[in-house]
């Protein structure tokens, strides 16, 4: 199998159980912070299992799978996922009307032969 079959396998299960998710960049603090990149990924929310809920890791955490898919339409105004990368933990989700602050961006667990597929992402909001 190569990495094109399988970032193929991850855009149809993710056309049926996945949703839009926003990802932003953020310039500024506080009240007077704006939007300066945002990016829309088909990604999946996962509860995380018993045996995730370690060190400052809660039960309301969740896991965010993105797609990091180089032919994914890219809306007006918006940029493609692959200009943000690598995820910052000043980078925010929003999915669901909420925004949640990213807690660990890894871009290793879901690599096929050396090519980023999926980035798994820990959150809490």
């Amino acid at each position: 199998m190569m990495a094109a079959d399988v970032l193929q396998r991850y855009r149809s299960i993710f056309a049926e159980i996945g949703e839009d998710i926003a990802v932003r960049r953020y310039a500024g603090t506080g009240a007077n912070r704006v939007i300066v990149q945002e990016a829309i990924a088909r990604g999946r929310v996962e509860r995380l299992g018993a045996e995730d809920i370690v060190g400052d890791i809660k039960l309301t955490d969740r896991k965010v799978i993105l797609i990091n898919d180089p032919n994914a339409a890219v809306p007006a105004g918006k940029v493609a996922l692959s200009v943000l990368l690598p995820l910052l933990t000043t980078d925010k989700l929003f999915f669901r009307d909420r925004e949640f602050a990213i807690l660990d961006p890894d871009d290793d667990a879901r690599r096929y032969a050396g090519v980023l597929i999926a980035l798994e992402l820990t959150v809490r909001g």
